[in-house]
């Protein structure tokens, strides 16, 4: 009577399996036939140029897709492609003091984003995407720009990753 009891729930567990259909636990939803990416050179077009900036963005992109896929990063020819640029770099004020001085400041960073899907050309996008870190007044651009860029970094290419590759 176990038997058949253990033969019973596996046929249930293969029946339930098999009804999912192909499913990623990535949560990327890309043609069985894509096995390559390519993260072209973001260049940084903003009005303000920080050296670097444009590099780590471009790094940091490939770097994301590698970790949470099984894709190959290449430098030519890649089944989905990544191509854009830097478009905005700025701090603005964002509260005043009672003394009219700036008591909190926001770095914006923004990049134009083109993805392109060589095996299925119905998900190609081209989009905007933008994050920001908010520091005290305080504090200079100099000493807040490693933890603002690790923040913000982070937040856009996890938002271009879904938006390309997990399709949220």
């Amino acid at each position: 009577m176990k038997k058949i009891l253990a033969f019973i729930l596996f046929l249930i567990c293969i029946i339930t399996l098999q009804g999912c259909g192909a499913y990623s636990f990535t949560g990327i939803s890309v043609s069985p036939e894509v096995k390559t990416f390519q993260v072209n050179f973001f260049q940084n077009q903003a009005p303000i140029v920080r050296p670097g900036i444009d590099q780590r963005f471009t790094n940091e992109l490939q770097d994301l897709i590698q970790d949470q896929t099984n894709l190959t990063l290449v430098t030519s020819s890649g089944d989905i492609v990544y191509e854009g640029e830097i478009t905005q770099y700025n701090i603005t004020p964002m509260s005043a003091t009672s003394q009219s001085t700036a008591a909190q400041s926001r770095l914006t960073i923004a990049v134009n984003v083109r993805y392109y899907d060589s095996k299925d050309p119905k998900q190609d996008l081209e989009q905007r995407f933008s994050f920001f870190y908010d520091f005290a007044a305080s504090r200079t651009e100099n000493e807040i720009r490693e933890e603002a860029l690790d923040e913000i970094y982070t937040r856009l290419t996890q938002d271009i990753f879904n938006a390309t590759l997990a399709r949220w």
